[in-house]
């Protein structure tokens, strides 16, 4: 079990690395062959986050464990939102004021819903995972178009973050060498990692589910937290919360549906009778925290520790379950 614990950690290790590497090289590449910066950005900057949860996703479908893979899709979503939120907001409160983030935080509700109904049939087919993929490339292609039409497209600091973590001056030998070390090395750890998760699962009495929501779901969103606390500590909040919004989008679109593409089949239950509705839950705690009629549009301290508790009452309840 030791040796199952230091191969997960490894895993998680070598998984983000390996995403970072992947997602500099790729935005490198595509930058020399003369894609605009902010198709770059929107794109394969953006989903950097979501490339751990993506690679995961897909070992665990191949792996033949669905349940693992929507439970790192919704667990992530839910960690994203109650702890990597709530801790942020304890150590700086956020100030909300970009309208890109306003405008799809009603958007990460409509597809949570949806994640909702795909699970309530307690089935995921290969025709929800695809309709999940069209919805995503929908999004991407609209998020363009409306960043390129927006007059204040330069105040908008989701947007110029995006823009400005395109990397600029790389040779493309340098940015071929880091995008093939990365597409080795993101699906080798990815495979280690759901391994070793799946052997620690065996020997708590965990089900592939929980796995998911727990161990995995955590570990895939560090990048997240780290993403977010380096933006409160620069007095970007706005990239903070972008972060989130955008990854959960991301984690339901881009990350679920390989699910139901790669390995269809019967869910766990709890996925969409608590697990879906926590999810729901919590984006609608962002949003009101976020959009409040108080006028201040800021998400406090309190309203922080309000989230984690929230966490920390979801991981016993889940174990408590298992138990």
């Amino acid at each position: 079990m030791v040796t199952s614990f230091v191969i997960l950690v490894l895993g998680f290790a070598g998984l983000v690395w390996s995403a970072d590497r992947f997602v500099y090289g790729a935005a490198a590449l595509a930058k020399n062959f003369g894609v605009p910066t902010l198709i770059v950005g929107l794109t394969v900057v953006a989903m950097g986050s979501s490339a751990p949860e993506m690679m995961v996703s897909a070992s665990a479908a191949l792996a033949g464990k669905t349940d693992t893979a929507v439970g790192n899709a919704v667990g992530s979503n839910i960690t994203n939102i109650l702890l990597v939120l709530g801790l942020t907001a304890l150590l700086r409160p956020l100030l909300v004021s970009s309208t890109t983030l306003k405008r799809e935080m009603p958007l990460v509700l409509i597809v949570s819903l949806g994640a909702w109904y795909v699970f309530s049939d307690n089935y995921f087919s290969f025709a929800e995972g695809i309709a999940l993929l069209i919805a995503f490339i929908i999004f991407i292609v609209g998020l363009i178009i409306i960043s390129i039409r927006a007059k204040n497209q330069a105040d908008d600091p989701f947007v110029n973050e995006a823009c400005e973590d395109v990397p600029d001056n790389v040779p493309t030998k340098t940015a071929l060498f880091w995008l093939v070390i990365g597409m080795v090395l993101l699906p080798l750890s990815s495979h280690f990692l759901v391994g070793s998760a799946v052997d620690i699962a065996k020997y708590f009495g965990l089900s592939d589910l929980v796995i998911g929501l727990t161990i995995i779901a955590i570990g895939t969103s560090l990048p997240e937290l780290a993403a977010c606390i380096a933006g409160v500590l620069k007095n970007e909040d706005d990239l903070a919360l972008g972060n989130i919004v955008g990854s959960n989008i991301f984690n339901l679109l881009a990350v679920l549906p390989l699910a139901g593409i790669i390995n269809p089949s019967i869910i766990d239950p709890s996925a969409a009778n608590r697990d879906a509705l926590i999810m729901i839950g919590a984006t609608i705690a962002l949003i009101a925290m976020s959009i409040s009629i108080r006028g201040t549009q800021r998400i406090n301290r309190m309203e922080g520790g309000i989230l984690l508790t929230a966490f920390i009452a979801y991981q016993g309840y889940i174990f408590s379950q298992v138990a």
